[in-house]
């Protein structure tokens, strides 16, 4: 479901073209209720995806082996399968990949979570945000951790969103900042675009989508899981 609503955006937000945007009286109506990071280890699948092994042969076994199974063969027959060209090579294929998959890798990650409350009359589709870490000695040092989040948000409903990344705050800060505050950054988190279930969308002024294309592009080329919500870009 996400993708067919993420896709069409590749023409919209990257047209050569000017976007007319929806207009609201009161700007952006969807509003940030708070937000936070926080460290944590993600499992990875560095496996290559499973190649597909030949077609078997038919054979005349084929046509009646379940039912022998069922009313004549004992259980734990041998499937005549099995004995093929095609069968053998397709056992010695599933033992090669078997033996060539790498186990599975935990990596150091961030998670990043905001909570948003829609209190426009439309539901909310499509998210587009990020997490900010300023310099408060160099307000103009701004590092940002940009998402896509595809969401169903009805009118006057919250929802938190959660998306991880392998990027965290910056390493460095200025003298100052470290001299004024016991922590280094001011945080915040930024509403970019809203895409509305009727078509309509909202987004930030001086927000320049250009500049996450090939990232949007790289996050819509895998499918995404059923219970997957927020992609970093």
């Amino acid at each position: 479901m996400k993708m067919f609503l993420l896709l069409p955006l590749l023409a919209i937000l990257f047209s050569s073209g000017s976007i007319e945007q929806t207009p609201t009286p009161d700007g952006n109506q969807v509003a940030v209720l708070g937000f936070k990071w926080s460290k944590t280890r993600q499992t990875i699948d560095t496996s290559t995806p499973e190649r597909i092994a030949p077609a078997r042969a038919m054979i005349q076994d084929n046509k009646n082996f379940e039912r022998n199974v069922r009313v004549n063969d004992p259980a734990g027959v041998r499937d005549p399968n099995q004995d093929t060209i095609d069968g053998r090579s397709a056992a010695l294929e599933k033992s090669v990949q078997s033996a060539e998959k790498p186990p599975s890798k935990t990596i150091d990650a961030f998670t990043y979570q905001a909570k948003i409350h829609n209190a426009s009359p439309q539901v909310v589709e499509i998210v587009f945000w990020e997490y900010q870490f300023v310099d408060p000695g160099n307000p103009e040092s701004v590092t940002r951790r940009q998402f896509v989040c595809g969401v169903n948000i009805k009118p006057d409903k919250e929802k938190e969103l959660q998306a991880f990344s392998l990027s965290g705050p910056p390493n460095a800060v200025s003298a100052a900042s470290l001299a004024k505050s016991a922590s280094p950054f001011q945080e915040r988190v930024i509403i970019n675009r809203v895409e509305f279930a009727d078509g309509k969308s909202w987004m930030r002024r001086d927000w320049n989508a250009a500049e996450i294309k090939a990232a949007y592009e790289k996050a819509m080329a895998i499918p995404w899981s059923a219970n997957e919500m927020c992609r970093g870009l």
